[in-house]
């Protein structure tokens, strides 16, 4: 079926303002449709898979559109638009685009050099090669370049894992149970999930296995006092508070209260009662300083570069540089040293990025226990076995898409001292 000609000019519309990197791809798309409701699903749909196809595979597409004919903005669109719906799919075009395009959409990827396969920009490469050696580096960069399945979590205060798999085969919805979260299913494809039942009573909720997985390894208990220090929209505080199995004290804190806002909806699904959301100035608020050595488990998911979650926001390795790169790294210890202060005697302190770079990672480990001799680190393996999660790991949890299936995680588990 061929796409109406004008999809090639709203595509081209969307992916000049996208490629300025003045903010998030989704938000730009989010607007850009909003702000044209004549398009329907099906041209939405491809538009979106043209635009996250170009920034997953922008070192290539640039490459190729050195040649061809029209603007380099226009060939562009063209390479995403033809990867997502195929040529043959697309009017509007000449004889010449036509040809090249066939043309181009022949080359064997896999003869480009490394640097072009890896479509990640030339800082980055460099840092992981030197890291990890170009194989490695490009194993793991194809890996993101690819889609993110659908991860969901089962609300365990409100559902049974098997019983939820039952009920969405019925729907019918193919999906299975994730090797390593013990609440996780993978959905095959992805469906409408707004319009499910299970997602409106709040059986099921949206997040990654290793997301997941960083919640399990906090190990929270009934009746603990517990912080998510850096909430967000709260997906792992609501598999927190459902460990806790919905009772004790858990503060989800937070310097954004547009964040905390999406928590609210997602709260009132979930049927806990044992969440606070406290919106801070900053990581030394007097209400962060109100709870210092009260605290049974304190979970720092890092503000961080987000490089890890590149199956699903292509855009941050264009928009993150090595400048911002430091100025994180400042800001990750400083919230990881004020959360500490909350930690109690023999309580647990959890350190998590969504980053795979060492920086962000085992570096700020290593900063923060030279300052503090009075927390010791758990090796993950230890705590994994704790939490009967089967996954070989040393001293840290480190979750990669072409290893784990999941998004690029780091964790590092650390007790206090009694």
């Amino acid at each position: 079926m061929r796409l109406p000609p004008a999809i090639i000019g709203s595509t081209e519309e969307v992916l000049r303002e996208v490629l300025r990197f003045t903010g998030p791809a989704d938000g730009t798309l989010s607007r850009y449709f909003r702000e044209h409701p004549r398009l329907g699903g099906r041209e939405r749909g491809v538009i979106a898979e043209a635009i996250y196809g170009l920034l997953r595979n922008k070192s290539v597409y640039t490459n190729f559109a050195e040649s061809g004919t029209g603007t380099i903005m226009r060939r562009m669109t063209l390479l995403g638009l033809a990867d997502a719906a195929g040529v043959d799919a697309l009017g509007g075009l000449s004889e010449e685009e036509r040809v090249w395009l066939e043309r181009v959409m022949q080359i064997d990827r896999s003869t480009l050099p490394a640097a072009l396969r890896a479509n990640l920009p030339e800082w980055l490469f460099d840092k992981l090669v030197a890291r990890d050696g170009e194989a490695a580096t490009l194993e793991l960069a194809q890996a993101m370049n690819k889609p993110a399945p659908l991860d969901l979590r089962v609300n365990a205060i409100k559902a049974d894992r098997d019983a939820v798999v039952a009920e969405l085969a019925q729907a019918p919805i193919l999906c299975e149970s994730m090797p390593y979260a013990p609440l996780g299913i993978r959905v095959i494809k992805k469906p409408a999930l707004q319009n499910l039942p299970l997602f409106k009573n709040g059986s099921i909720e949206v997040q990654d296995e290793g997301s997941q997985l960083l919640s399990q390894i906090v190990g929270a208990k009934r009746g603990e006092m517990v912080v998510d220090f850096c909430a967000g929209a709260g997906g792992k505080t609501l598999s927190l508070g459902a460990a806790m199995r919905n009772t004790g004290r858990l503060y989800a804190f937070d310097i954004s209260d547009k964040r905390l806002a999406k928590l609210k909806p997602r709260l009132a699904r979930s049927g806990l009662s044992n969440v606070h959301p406290v919106l801070i100035a900053h990581e030394n608020d007097a209400k962060v300083k109100r709870l210092a050595g009260k605290i049974d488990r304190v979970l720092v998911d890092a503000p961080c570069s987000g490089l890890g979650t590149l199956r699903r926001n292509p855009d941050v390795k264009w928009r993150q540089t090595p400048q911002a790169l430091s100025e994180l790294n400042e800001k990750q210890i400083s919230i990881l040293s004020a959360a500490a202060r909350l930690v109690k005697p023999g309580g647990r302190l959890v350190y998590a990025t969504c980053s795979i770079l060492d920086e962000e990672n085992d570096a700020i480990v290593a900063q923060f226990l030279a300052a503090r001799d009075d927390f010791t680190l758990l090796p993950m393996n230890q705590v994994l076995a704790e939490q009967k999660v089967a996954l070989e790991m040393d001293d840290y949890l480190k979750l990669l898409p072409h290893k784990h299936q999941t998004d690029g995680f780091f964790a590092a588990v650390f007790e206090r001292k009694k």
